[in-house]
This record gives C-alpha cells, sequence and structure tokens, in this order.
C-alpha cells in the first residue's frame, strides 16, 4: 500500500488563500474603497476561509472596485468562480472559494452588517 504524504500544517500568513485575499483588500484599497476589512472565517465556519468587505461612495465605485479585484487576480491567474450584483452596484459579492469579496455601497453596509454578523471572526491587517 503506498504511503500518503502527511500535510505540513501551515499558518495563516503563509496559506495562499490567505495570500490572494490580503491582495484582494490591498486593491480595494488601492482603489480608495473604505473601511477595508479582512475578516478570516477559516475556524468559524466550512463555507469559506476569509471575507475581504469594502465600501463604495457610489454605485459607480463599487463597481469599479470590483472589476479592478476581478483584473488584478485574473492577470495573476486567479479567475473568480461567481459574480453576484456587478450590474447594480449596491452589493458586489466576488466570489473565489477560499476568499469572498464583497463590495458594499454604504448604506447596504450599515444594514446588513456583516462584521457584526460574523463577529467571531478575527479581523487582519490589510496592507494600504
Amino acid at each position: 500500500m503506498p504511503s500518503v504524504p502527511t500535510p505540513v500544517p501551515t499558518s495563516p500568513k503563509r496559506r495562499p488563500d490567505a495570500d490572494l485575499a490580503r491582495r484582494a483588500a490591498a486593491v480595494c484599497a488601492d482603489n480608495k474603497a473604505h473601511d477595508v476589512v479582512l475578516l478570516d472565517l477559516h475556524t468559524v465556519t466550512d463555507m469559506t476561509d476569509f471575507f475581504v468587505v469594502a465600501s463604495g461612495t457610489s454605485d459607480t465605485h463599487v463597481r469599479s472596485i470590483a472589476e479592478h479585484v476581478v483584473s488584478d487576480l485574473a492577470a495573476r491567474g486567479v479567475r473568480v468562480q461567481s459574480v453576484e450584483g456587478l450590474e447594480q452596484g449596491r452589493w458586489v459579492l466576488l466570489d473565489y472559494v477560499d476568499f469572498v469579496v464583497h463590495v458594499f455601497h454604504p448604506s447596504l453596509r450599515s444594514y446588513y452588517q456583516l462584521e457584526r454578523l460574523w463577529g467571531d471572526a478575527p479581523a487582519l491587517a490589510v496592507s494600504p
């Protein structure tokens, strides 16, 4: 019977999905998103490992931030699995499976309060 290699545990800072989630958060910040937050969900849920939450100032700004994230990660060979809300620009969800990017219009962000809903998840620093 062939031996199965034992996976080597990695810290959240070294996991590729963590690096990509941090990159997505940085792209949001670079495109003037407000209140960019990176939530580490890997110990809280099996749904995904990270949420990036950001706000734009208008529908156009929300769409632009989301489009820049998709473009930047695509240039790195990472394709978004699903996009919701891009046409409306009120709440754009970019699902990358291991992490999900939420770009909100401020009124919807305050209404849904994802950071409060996932309050058990630690927030990680986002590099500007």
